[in-house]
């Protein structure tokens, strides 16, 4: 695999290429014609293909680093853990000694089918979470370790402003200050993943990362279905839920499409619709706020121009630099809306260090033999518990379809 180094650079590269066919349509006083659109979007899904090499890139980095260092957790995050959290994988309940057993923390289950794994264990695969999906690593995350939820305080009504008054005097009394309380409780979630034996025995990879790895994708996508879309019953509430205990409709900018994408047109201007939404949201959120989109989405507001005729969409061709959208920089989910229907959600902006994710860090896995036996194929059962939510709506700003062109 080529080095960081290499891969940021020829991202640059492939940046600035595709901002030069568009300063090309700029200087002429145009729109891109259909072959400039053609080599534009080659070269930019080229450039999200290097995006996606470089972060697998940091991630291995990363676990290397990891690897290097000795472990600090003691207990459930020592090697005794891990060795027993192998052999459990390998050989189920019976192959671990009594001492293996107490390093796992065995749960609730008589025959002891669930084992608490190791700290180190919890740690990777969540930290795998992040690489795979955004919304967690952009949100603010507590681990709930004494207590089953979390209270979110949150302001109703606020008070007016201070008055001037005397330097004895201490001003009018103001009783408007109200507050409501948000309650995150972490919700069960289960995964079920399946391996063969003969991989498990002879992969050259050890057997907690086969099934760590496995999880990673199967907990890291329900978890960010929840984060974007999810309705809050048992489950998170998500920032493209329009609710009084999130994101309400008030923060809705309605932007121009046309059924089929964001459109430029005499009745409607996508573009400019973008700028109104970045100036809906308060300036102190602006150092910290990300637009998240689908691709999809991004696609489409790549070809965007504001009313002077200036692309939205800047490529970042310093190497530590990220591409932006009005100046503000974006991220995107596969698991955004992707539909430009009337009413439909397209976006958002915000500065997603105001959603809450509360976690046990508990996490519980059963291994299954008997089930999967006619497949040769042990089955492996994970369990956690999270919640989320946006706790502060003003500092969002959300994007919806207003089909100017039916």
């Amino acid at each position: 695999m080529p080095n960081i180094r290499e891969l940021r650079a020829k991202r640059t590269k492939l940046g600035a290429d595709a901002q030069a066919i568009m300063r090309a349509a700029e200087d002429d006083g145009r729109s891109m014609t259909p072959e400039e659109e053609s080599r534009f979007d080659k070269l930019m899904d080229e450039r999200d293909g290097v995006d996606r090499t470089i972060t697998r890139a940091e991630r291995l980095d990363a676990d290397d680093r990891a690897a290097a260092d000795p472990d600090e957790d003691g207990g459930r995050g020592g090697e005794e853990a891990m060795a027993a959290l192998r052999a459990y994988f390998l050989g189920g309940r019976r192959a671990l000694t009594d001492a293996q057993a107490r390093a796992l923390n065995a749960g609730n289950d008589p025959e002891g089918g669930f084992l608490t794994a190791p700290t180190q264990f919890v740690k990777d695969l969540l930290k795998g979470v992040d690489d795979l999906v955004p919304m967690r690593g952009l949100a603010t995350v507590y681990q709930l370790t004494q207590s089953d939820s979390l209270g979110v305080p949150a302001l109703d009504t606020d008070l007016g402003d201070a008055e001037w008054t005397s330097e004895l005097a201490t001003g009018g009394q103001d009783d408007s200050l109200r507050f409501k309380k948000r309650e995150l409780t972490p919700n069960p979630l289960a995964k079920r993943v399946k391996i063969s034996r003969k991989l498990l025995r002879t992969s050259v990879i050890s057997s907690e990362q086969l099934v760590r790895e496995r999880m990673e994708y199967r907990f890291g996508t329900a978890a960010e279905k929840a984060y974007m879309t999810g309705d809050g019953n048992k489950k998170p509430l998500g920032v493209f839920t329009a609710s009084p205990m999130g994101i309400s409709t008030g923060r809705d900018v309605q932007v121009s499409t046309s059924g089929t994408g964001l459109v430029n047109v005499a009745n409607g201007n996508a573009a400019d619709d973008l700028i109104t939404a970045k100036y809906t949201l308060k300036g102190q959120y602006h150092k910290k706020a990300q637009w998240l989109f689908h691709r999809l989405v991004v696609a489409s507001v790549r070809k965007l121009k504001d009313g002077q005729g200036n692309y939205v969409w800047r490529a970042g061709l310093a190497s530590d630099q990220p591409d932006t959208i009005l100046d503000l920089p974006f991220i995107t989910s596969e698991f955004a809306p992707s539909t430009f229907a009337d009413n439909d959600y397209v976006g958002i902006l915000g500065d997603f260090s105001y959603y809450w994710i509360a976690e046990s860090l508990q996490f519980e896995v059963q291994r299954l033999v008997e089930l999967y036996a006619e497949s040769n194929q042990i089955g492996f059962i994970g369990r956690q518990e999270a919640d989320g939510m946006p706790v502060l709506e003003e500092a969002f700003v959300r994007l919806q379809a207003n089909d100017v062109v039916p």
